[in-house]
């Protein structure tokens, strides 16, 4: 069994920031893609960023220049930097994450979400 567990999330001004950050636990044997998605409400889950083991990055356009998604493998963490945030960024965001357990195959993994709010 793999856990993700966000923190970091809360209520900000616009134009401020937030961190998040998400720990993998559990029997891991090997870590892949980790990424942050997003869901406001009425509206469906979209990818913010994704990073692969090797550190290669992919961003929404809608972030790509105010978010930063960084890991350290060491710790099985995975952090997404948010700048600039503006009302629009307000969603629950999710950590996912490709693992594998100790002698199983890979599967897919989602934590349970972190709210953010950005409002004046």
């Amino acid at each position: 069994q793999v856990q993700l567990v966000e923190s970091g999330g809360g209520l900000v001004q616009p134009g401020g920031s937030l961190s998040l950050s998400c720990a993998a636990s559990g029997n891991i044997f090997s870590i892949g893609t980790m990424g942050w998605y997003r869901q406001a409400p009425g509206k469906q889950r979209d990818m913010v960023a994704t990073i692969t083991g090797r550190g290669a990055t992919n961003y929404a356009d809608s972030v790509k220049a105010r978010f930063t998604i960084s890991r350290d493998n060491a710790k099985n963490t995975v952090y997404l930097q948010m700048n600039s945030l503006n009302p629009e960024d307000t969603a629950v965001y999710y950590c996912h994450a490709y693992a594998i357990e100790t002698e199983e195959y890979q599967r897919q993994y989602w934590g349970q979400g972190t709210q953010v709010t950005v409002s004046s």
